[in-house]
C-alpha cells in the first residue's frame, strides 16, 4: 500500500502470542506427506515462522521474503538456516518452483488478489502447497471506527482514499480463483483475544491497521490528536470486563491449496 510507514517490530510483537496462534494453526494443516526442498515464507516479518519451517524441514532451502528492512534486521538476528530476501511480494518470481509457499497475515497488504493468488499458486512445483492466513477484520468495529474518523474533518483530505484498501475477498472467490490450479480448502476462524493494559485494542491497531492512517500525519501533534480521537471511539466500543481485561473477537481466513500434478 502506498504511503505505508516502516514497521515497528516492537509494537507489532507486543501481542506476539495472539499473532502467532493463527500461523501455527495454519502450519499444522500442511500435509504430512509433503517433503519440501524449496520453501518460501512471503511477508516473513521478523522471521520466526520461516525459522520454524527451517527446523521442521532441515533438508529444505528456506527463503524468508519481506519488504521491511526493520523486520528483516530482526529476522537476520536469529540463528536460523534461512535465506532472508528484501523484496516485494508483488514481484515474486522464484528461480526454482517452490514446494511450499507459506504466508501469514501478509497478503491483505497486497492488492489484486484475483491475479495475485493464481500467480503464486502457479509458481509451485506439481504437488506443492500454498498455505495462507489473512485477517478478516476490515468490517469489524475497530476498523470501521478508524475509517469513520478518517472521513471526518480535519483528516478527510489526507485520508479519504484509505477506506478503499479492502482487498480481502469473499472465501468463495479464492476457491473460484484457485480451483482450476489446485485442490483448495478454505475456512475461517474467530479468535477471542483477552487483552490487558490501557487501550489494548488501540495498541493492537498501532502495530498493524492504523499504520496507513498514521503515515499521512507527519506532525507528531496531529498524529497524537488522531490517536486520542480514535481511543475515545474504541473505549466506547470495547468497555473493559470486570477484571480489567478487554475482549477482542478477531476473525481470520485460511487457504490451503495443493497444486495439481503431484
Amino acid at each position: 500500500m502506498a504511503n505505508s510507514p516502516g514497521w515497528d517490530v516492537e509494537q507489532y510483537e507486543r501481542y506476539k502470542t495472539y499473532r502467532d496462534r493463527p500461523a501455527l494453526d495454519l502450519m499444522v494443516q500442511i500435509p504430512e506427506d509433503l517433503r519440501p526442498k524449496q520453501i518460501w515464507d512471503l511477508g516473513c516479518g521478523a522471521g520466526e515462522h520461516a525459522a520454524l519451517l527451517a527446523r521442521r524441514h532441515p533438508g529444505a532451502t528456506v527463503h524468508g521474503l519481506d519488504s521491511s528492512p526493520d523486520m528483516l534486521e530482526a529476522a537476520r538476528a536469529r540463528s536460523a538456516a534461512v535465506d532472508w530476501v528484501e523484496a516485494s511480494i508483488d514481484d515474486f518470481a522464484p528461480a526454482v518452483p517452490p514446494d511450499l509457499i507459506f504466508t501469514n497475515a501478509a497478503l491483505q497488504w497486497v492488492g489484486e488478489h484475483a491475479t495475485l493468488f493464481p500467480h503464486l499458486v502457479s509458481t509451485l512445483a506439481p504437488g506443492g502447497i500454498f498455505a495462507c492466513q489473512m485477517p478478516l477484520a476490515w468490517s469489524e468495529p475497530w476498523h470501521r471506527a478508524a475509517r469513520a474518523l478518517a472521513a471526518e474533518a480535519p483528516w478527510a483530505e489526507r485520508m479519504g482514499d484509505i477506506g478503499e484498501f479492502a482487498v480481502v475477498a469473499k472465501p468463495e472467490d479464492y476457491w473460484r480463483w484457485l480451483s482450476p490450479l489446485a485442490e483448495v480448502d478454505v475456512w475461517a476462524t474467530r479468535y477471542l483475544h483477552v487483552l490487558t493494559g490501557d487501550d489494548p485494542v488501540v495498541e493492537w491497531m498501532k502495530g498493524t491497521g492504523l499504520r496507513p492512517y498514521l503515515a499521512r500525519l507527519d506532525d507528531p501533534t496531529e498524529r497524537e490528536a488522531f490517536l486520542a480521537a480514535y481511543r475515545d471511539r474504541i473505549r466506547a466500543l470495547f468497555p473493559p470486563e470486570a477484571d480489567g481485561s478487554t475482549l477482542l473477537d478477531f476473525p481470520r481466513l485460511f487457504i490451503l491449496a495443493r497444486r495439481y500434478g503431484g
